[in-house]
């Protein structure tokens, strides 16, 4: 098994590379592949030295997968190379996941559409991993009607040039920044480009890619993206209408029967999901959960998850293991 992690040194990269050692992923050959600037650098990886590959090395070496961290354009350029060679490509990036002809897939949910045709597979965004492996299982019993999301997004979903204004500034030093306002001590709602409808890019892929992975175009999601200080992970707040009567003892009972999905919620103890906890874990914890007394078939609920494991890395390890388990590779 001869794999590739595009974007090896970036924070997702890092964080894949974790994954893959924590899980026991049998690799025969690791290529490490990352920027022009940092080819031929060499990095240490279980007592075992590798030296940066470029785009082109990767290529032409003819890995079996590649994991891809490395951003749209890098994607949309090299991918279908990669390809083309008969590289399977899970790709972290938003190049492919709206597109027609590719899949945009959560293990748990809906990895069984998968088969050995497909060789470019879109990792879903990070707000929406979470926040589907949440909603599938009650989609799938109550049928949601209508979603309003509010994210509360950590840092790290925008990169290290963030986590390092968060730092310099929390020390009252000058830095690059990040993000066209301070973060310290604040909150942006500004998560990615805005678009013409004056919601943002990230806004719309909850709206969009809901739709693709439930396959349903009859589920209505209204999303405000937020970005706070905080570094272990995106919380998000979830109001849910359903078309179906439920009670709250078989939602809890769903999610605590959903893989992937850990039930944190007792507010009498102070129990509750929050990054604090979640920051290394590749859980989806989900909790506060309670009916919404405004709205009939209304449920709130809070759901926090790693971005950059579950919202990243570790989906797509999970989707490279279900190829293997499955002989698609």
């Amino acid at each position: 098994m001869k794999v590739a992690v595009v974007g090896a040194t970036g924070m997702v990269g890092q964080v894949m590379l974790d994954v893959l050692s924590e899980r026991n992923f049998k690799i025969d050959e690791l290529i490490l592949v990352a920027s022009e600037r940092s080819v031929g650098k060499q990095i240490k990886l279980q007592d075992k030295t590798h030296t940066i590959k470029s785009l082109a090395e990767a290529v032409e070496a003819k890995p079996d997968i590649a994991l891809f961290s490395a951003g749209g354009n890098t994607s949309l350029e090299w991918a279908p190379k990669f390809a083309a060679v008969g590289t399977k490509v899970i790709d972290n990036s938003s190049a492919w996941r709206m597109h027609k002809d590719y899949k945009l897939i959560i293990p748990e949910i809906n990895a069984g559409e998968l088969t050995s045709k497909d060789f470019i597979i879109a990792n879903p965004n990070c707000s929406t991993i979470q926040l589907l492996m949440v909603l599938k299982p009650l989609h799938d019993k109550f049928n949601i009607k209508r979603v309003v999301v509010s994210t509360y997004q950590s840092i790290t979903g925008t990169g290290l040039k963030a986590v390092k204004q968060l730092e310099a500034e929390a020390k009252n030093q000058s830095v690059e920044m990040a993000y066209p306002y301070q973060i310290h001590k604040n909150a942006l709602p500004h998560c990615d480009v805005f678009l013409e409808n004056d919601y943002t890019k990230e806004e719309m892929k909850l709206t969009n890619e809901t739709k693709k992975i439930l396959g349903d175009q009859n589920v209505n999601l209204v999303a405000t993206a937020v970005r706070i200080p905080v570094v272990g992970g995106h919380s998000e707040s979830v109001n849910i209408e359903f078309e179906d009567a439920f009670d709250i003892a078989t939602v809890k009972q769903i999610l605590n029967q959903m893989p992937g999905v850990t039930l944190q919620d007792n507010p009498d103890v102070n129990t509750y999901p929050m990054p604090i906890y979640a920051e290394g874990k590749d859980d989806v914890f989900v909790g506060r959960i309670r009916r919404d007394f405004t709205l009939e078939n209304g449920l709130n609920l809070w759901i926090v998850a790693d971005n950059l494991r579950k919202g990243a890395a570790t989906n797509a390890v999970q989707i490279a293991e279900y190829l293997i388990e499955h002989k698609l590779v």
